[in-house]
Protein backbone atom coordinates (compact mmCIF):
# COMPACT_ATOMS: atom_id res chain seq x y z
CA UNK A 1 0.00 0.00 0.00
CA UNK A 2 1.63 3.67 -0.65
CA UNK A 3 2.46 5.41 1.95
CA UNK A 4 3.35 8.87 1.89
CA UNK A 5 2.43 9.92 -1.47
CA UNK A 6 2.35 13.25 -2.37
CA UNK A 7 -1.36 15.25 -3.48
CA UNK A 8 -2.15 15.59 -6.86
CA UNK A 9 -2.30 19.61 -7.12
CA UNK A 10 -4.86 20.51 -9.64
CA UNK A 11 -7.60 18.99 -8.12
CA UNK A 12 -10.72 19.90 -10.00
CA UNK A 13 -14.43 18.78 -9.67
CA UNK A 14 -14.23 18.40 -13.39
CA UNK A 15 -12.54 15.11 -12.63
CA UNK A 16 -14.74 13.30 -10.18
CA UNK A 17 -16.71 10.78 -11.78
CA UNK A 18 -19.15 8.39 -10.47
CA UNK A 19 -20.31 5.06 -11.09
CA UNK A 20 -23.01 6.25 -13.65
CA UNK A 21 -21.22 9.21 -15.33
CA UNK A 22 -17.85 7.66 -16.05
CA UNK A 23 -19.68 5.16 -18.03
CA UNK A 24 -20.32 7.87 -20.32
CA UNK A 25 -17.26 9.80 -20.53
CA UNK A 26 -15.36 6.42 -20.63
CA UNK A 27 -14.82 6.50 -24.42
CA UNK A 28 -13.32 9.96 -24.32
CA UNK A 29 -11.31 9.07 -21.27
CA UNK A 30 -10.10 5.66 -22.49
CA UNK A 31 -9.67 6.97 -25.96
CA UNK A 32 -5.73 6.73 -25.52
CA UNK A 33 -4.93 3.18 -23.68
CA UNK A 34 -8.38 1.32 -25.32
CA UNK A 35 -8.84 0.24 -21.82
CA UNK A 36 -12.53 -2.00 -21.45
CA UNK A 37 -15.41 -0.12 -18.73
CA UNK A 38 -14.79 -3.06 -16.38
CA UNK A 39 -17.92 -5.50 -15.66
CA UNK A 40 -17.47 -5.13 -11.37
CA UNK A 41 -17.69 -2.04 -9.16
CA UNK A 42 -14.50 -1.93 -7.64
CA UNK A 43 -12.50 -1.91 -10.43
CA UNK A 44 -14.84 0.64 -11.83
CA UNK A 45 -13.94 2.87 -8.11
CA UNK A 46 -10.61 1.81 -8.60
CA UNK A 47 -10.40 4.33 -12.20
CA UNK A 48 -12.75 6.76 -10.54
CA UNK A 49 -9.97 7.50 -8.33
CA UNK A 50 -7.19 7.32 -10.73
CA UNK A 51 -9.10 9.65 -12.92
CA UNK A 52 -9.41 12.39 -9.99
CA UNK A 53 -5.61 12.02 -9.35
CA UNK A 54 -5.89 10.09 -6.49
CA UNK A 55 -3.23 7.82 -7.73
CA UNK A 56 -2.60 6.30 -4.10
CA UNK A 57 -6.18 5.33 -3.51
CA UNK A 58 -6.48 4.25 -7.12
CA UNK A 59 -3.45 1.20 -6.35
CA UNK A 60 -5.25 0.51 -3.20
CA UNK A 61 -8.75 -0.19 -4.82
CA UNK A 62 -6.93 -1.52 -8.01
CA UNK A 63 -5.21 -4.27 -6.25
CA UNK A 64 -7.99 -4.95 -4.21
CA UNK A 65 -10.25 -5.64 -6.71
CA UNK A 66 -8.02 -8.18 -8.01
CA UNK A 67 -9.00 -7.95 -11.97
CA UNK A 68 -6.92 -7.48 -14.93
CA UNK A 69 -8.86 -3.86 -14.84
CA UNK A 70 -7.75 -2.87 -11.41
CA UNK A 71 -4.87 -4.03 -11.96
CA UNK A 72 -3.99 -1.98 -14.92
CA UNK A 73 -5.57 0.95 -13.02
CA UNK A 74 -3.40 0.44 -10.42
CA UNK A 75 -0.36 0.46 -12.37
CA UNK A 76 -1.19 3.05 -14.50
CA UNK A 77 -2.05 5.12 -11.07
CA UNK A 78 1.80 3.94 -9.94
CA UNK A 79 3.33 4.84 -13.38
CA UNK A 80 1.64 8.63 -13.86
CA UNK A 81 2.24 9.12 -10.05
CA UNK A 82 5.79 8.27 -10.44
CA UNK A 83 6.50 10.61 -13.62
CA UNK A 84 4.39 13.21 -12.76
CA UNK A 85 4.53 13.88 -8.95
CA UNK A 86 7.18 11.88 -7.08
CA UNK A 87 10.17 13.61 -7.39
CA UNK A 88 13.17 11.46 -5.72
CA UNK A 89 14.86 9.44 -8.14
CA UNK A 90 15.27 5.87 -6.55
CA UNK A 91 11.52 6.29 -5.48
CA UNK A 92 10.69 6.56 -9.02
CA UNK A 93 12.70 3.34 -10.11
CA UNK A 94 11.62 1.38 -7.47
CA UNK A 95 7.74 2.24 -8.41
CA UNK A 96 8.39 1.65 -12.02
CA UNK A 97 9.67 -1.66 -11.15
CA UNK A 98 7.00 -2.76 -8.89
CA UNK A 99 4.63 -1.84 -12.25
CA UNK A 100 6.41 -3.58 -14.25
CA UNK A 101 6.36 -6.67 -12.71
CA UNK A 102 2.74 -6.75 -11.00
CA UNK A 103 2.04 -6.39 -14.98
CA UNK A 104 4.40 -8.90 -16.28
CA UNK A 105 2.28 -11.06 -13.65
CA UNK A 106 -0.84 -10.28 -15.52
CA UNK A 107 0.55 -10.99 -19.18
CA UNK A 108 0.76 -14.50 -17.66
CA UNK A 109 -2.76 -15.03 -16.28
CA UNK A 110 -4.62 -12.76 -18.77
CA UNK A 111 -2.26 -12.85 -21.99
CA UNK A 112 -4.99 -11.25 -24.29
CA UNK A 113 -5.17 -8.21 -21.74
CA UNK A 114 -3.87 -5.38 -23.76
CA UNK A 115 -2.39 -3.09 -20.95
CA UNK A 116 -0.78 -5.72 -19.09
CA UNK A 117 2.10 -5.46 -21.81
CA UNK A 118 1.34 -1.78 -22.71
CA UNK A 119 1.70 -0.64 -18.50
CA UNK A 120 4.80 -2.85 -18.43
CA UNK A 121 6.26 -0.98 -21.73
CA UNK A 122 5.52 2.38 -20.27
CA UNK A 123 7.00 1.21 -16.22
CA UNK A 124 10.02 -0.28 -18.35
CA UNK A 125 10.35 2.85 -20.48
CA UNK A 126 10.73 5.39 -17.95
CA UNK A 127 12.59 2.96 -15.80
CA UNK A 128 15.09 3.11 -18.53
CA UNK A 129 15.16 6.67 -19.37
CA UNK A 130 15.49 6.78 -15.53
CA UNK A 131 18.70 4.88 -15.65
CA UNK A 132 20.01 5.89 -19.00
CA UNK A 133 18.66 4.96 -22.36
CA UNK A 134 21.78 3.20 -23.76
CA UNK A 135 22.10 1.32 -20.50
CA UNK A 136 18.86 0.27 -20.40
CA UNK A 137 19.40 -1.61 -23.76
CA UNK A 138 22.54 -2.73 -23.23
CA UNK A 139 20.70 -5.05 -20.32
CA UNK A 140 17.99 -5.85 -23.02
CA UNK A 141 15.37 -3.63 -21.27
CA UNK A 142 14.82 -1.81 -24.68
CA UNK A 143 14.12 -4.97 -27.02
CA UNK A 144 11.37 -6.28 -24.02
CA UNK A 145 10.12 -2.94 -24.44
CA UNK A 146 9.18 -3.20 -28.15
CA UNK A 147 8.31 -6.58 -27.79
CA UNK A 148 5.50 -5.77 -24.85
CA UNK A 149 4.38 -2.78 -27.39
CA UNK A 150 4.02 -4.73 -30.85
CA UNK A 151 2.06 -7.37 -28.55
CA UNK A 152 -0.10 -4.45 -26.96
CA UNK A 153 -1.04 -3.35 -30.63
CA UNK A 154 -1.56 -6.63 -32.03
CA UNK A 155 -4.20 -7.07 -29.30
CA UNK A 156 -5.42 -3.64 -29.69
CA UNK A 157 -4.87 -2.15 -32.78
CA UNK A 158 -6.36 1.33 -31.62
CA UNK A 159 -4.39 1.68 -28.62
CA UNK A 160 -2.87 5.51 -29.38
CA UNK A 161 -0.93 5.58 -26.61
CA UNK A 162 1.42 2.61 -27.72
CA UNK A 163 1.55 3.98 -30.58
CA UNK A 164 2.59 6.68 -28.90
CA UNK A 165 4.86 4.84 -26.55
CA UNK A 166 6.19 3.12 -30.24
CA UNK A 167 7.27 6.45 -31.35
CA UNK A 168 9.18 7.39 -28.45
CA UNK A 169 11.12 4.15 -28.58
CA UNK A 170 11.98 4.86 -32.20
CA UNK A 171 13.02 8.29 -31.08
CA UNK A 172 14.70 8.09 -28.36
CA UNK A 173 17.03 4.72 -29.22
CA UNK A 174 18.19 6.87 -32.59
CA UNK A 175 19.20 10.57 -30.64
CA UNK A 176 21.23 8.28 -28.47
CA UNK A 177 23.10 5.52 -30.52
CA UNK A 178 22.36 6.90 -34.36
CA UNK A 179 20.31 5.69 -36.82
CA UNK A 180 22.61 2.59 -38.18
CA UNK A 181 23.43 0.96 -34.65
CA UNK A 182 19.93 1.98 -33.29
CA UNK A 183 18.45 -0.03 -37.01
CA UNK A 184 20.85 -2.80 -36.64
CA UNK A 185 20.89 -3.62 -32.93
CA UNK A 186 17.28 -2.13 -31.83
CA UNK A 187 15.41 -2.34 -34.94
CA UNK A 188 14.83 1.66 -34.59
CA UNK A 189 14.02 3.26 -37.61
CA UNK A 190 13.00 7.31 -38.03
CA UNK A 191 10.40 7.20 -40.55
CA UNK A 192 8.53 4.34 -38.43
CA UNK A 193 8.68 6.64 -35.10
CA UNK A 194 7.29 9.35 -36.89
CA UNK A 195 4.42 7.13 -38.40
CA UNK A 196 3.33 5.96 -35.02
CA UNK A 197 3.55 9.80 -33.32
CA UNK A 198 0.76 10.39 -36.51
CA UNK A 199 -1.20 7.69 -36.08
CA UNK A 200 -1.59 8.10 -32.39
CA UNK A 201 -2.85 11.58 -33.36
CA UNK A 202 -5.14 10.14 -35.66
CA UNK A 203 -6.77 7.49 -33.02
CA UNK A 204 -6.71 9.96 -30.53
CA UNK A 205 -7.13 13.94 -31.73
CA UNK A 206 -7.79 14.79 -28.29
CA UNK A 207 -4.39 13.68 -27.13
CA UNK A 208 -1.88 16.58 -25.17
CA UNK A 209 0.51 13.71 -24.61
CA UNK A 210 0.52 12.42 -28.11
CA UNK A 211 1.37 16.03 -29.46
CA UNK A 212 4.32 16.57 -26.38
CA UNK A 213 5.62 12.69 -27.26
CA UNK A 214 5.36 13.57 -30.74
CA UNK A 215 6.80 16.90 -30.38
CA UNK A 216 9.80 15.63 -28.55
CA UNK A 217 10.12 12.99 -30.86
CA UNK A 218 10.19 15.57 -34.03
CA UNK A 219 13.33 17.21 -32.12
CA UNK A 220 15.31 13.90 -31.65
CA UNK A 221 14.67 12.76 -35.24
CA UNK A 222 14.87 15.68 -37.28
CA UNK A 223 16.80 18.02 -35.15
CA UNK A 224 16.54 21.82 -35.07
CA UNK A 225 14.98 22.24 -38.46
CA UNK A 226 11.46 20.98 -36.65
CA UNK A 227 11.40 23.21 -33.09
CA UNK A 228 8.76 25.55 -34.97
CA UNK A 229 6.56 22.33 -35.52
CA UNK A 230 7.25 21.43 -32.08
CA UNK A 231 6.10 24.62 -30.70
CA UNK A 232 3.04 24.41 -32.27
CA UNK A 233 2.54 20.92 -31.01
CA UNK A 234 3.76 22.31 -27.72
CA UNK A 235 0.99 25.11 -27.77
CA UNK A 236 -2.01 22.53 -28.84
CA UNK A 237 -1.17 20.48 -25.84
CA UNK A 238 -1.10 23.43 -23.57
CA UNK A 239 -4.62 24.79 -24.38
CA UNK A 240 -6.33 21.39 -24.06
CA UNK A 241 -8.98 20.79 -22.41
CA UNK A 242 -8.33 18.23 -19.57
CA UNK A 243 -11.00 15.95 -18.76
CA UNK A 244 -9.24 13.97 -15.78
CA UNK A 245 -6.02 14.38 -13.65
CA UNK A 246 -3.44 12.47 -16.41
CA UNK A 247 -4.49 14.97 -19.12
CA UNK A 248 -4.03 17.88 -16.47
CA UNK A 249 -0.81 16.61 -15.68
CA UNK A 250 -0.11 16.49 -19.42
CA UNK A 251 -1.25 19.93 -20.15
CA UNK A 252 1.13 21.13 -17.23
CA UNK A 253 3.75 19.42 -18.95
CA UNK A 254 2.94 21.53 -22.15
CA UNK A 255 3.06 24.72 -20.41
CA UNK A 256 6.35 23.90 -18.98
CA UNK A 257 7.83 23.02 -22.00
CA UNK A 258 6.71 26.64 -23.31
CA UNK A 259 8.26 28.29 -20.33
CA UNK A 260 11.43 26.66 -20.96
Amino acid sequence: MPKGWKKFEHADAAYEYTAASIKKAWPRLHAGDAEPLPKDAASLDAWIAYHAGDFSKAVDLGLAAGTGSGINAANKAQCIYATYIETNEKKQLALYEEAAARAEELQASEPKNANAYYLYAYAMGRYGQGIGVVKAATQGIASKIKAALDTAIKLAPKHADAHIALGAYHAEIIDKVGSMIGGLTYGANKDTGLKMFKKALDLNPDSAIARVEYANGLVMLEGKKKLGEAEKLYQEAAEHEAADAMERLDVELAKSELDD
